[in-house]
């Protein structure tokens, strides 16, 4: 299943995009090279931001 682009703006949700980092590594058998590295990367800087933005929203909403 190809990844959803992310809306402009709106990070998608930590948990989806932990769900594709597993997913991308469990198809790569744990073996990250080329693309699959890549992909991975790109992936890992987003779910880093939307940690941060939820993080944010939590300490907003208290």
């Amino acid at each position: 299943m190809p990844p959803t682009p992310p809306t402009p703006g709106l990070p998608r949700p930590a948990d989806v995009v932990n769900e594709e980092i597993r997913a991308l590594v469990a198809r790569a058998g744990g073996w990250l090279y080329g693309e699959t590295r890549q992909r991975y990367e790109v992936l890992v800087e987003e779910w880093t931001v939307a940690v941060a933005a939820e993080r944010c929203e939590v300490v907003e909403a208290a």
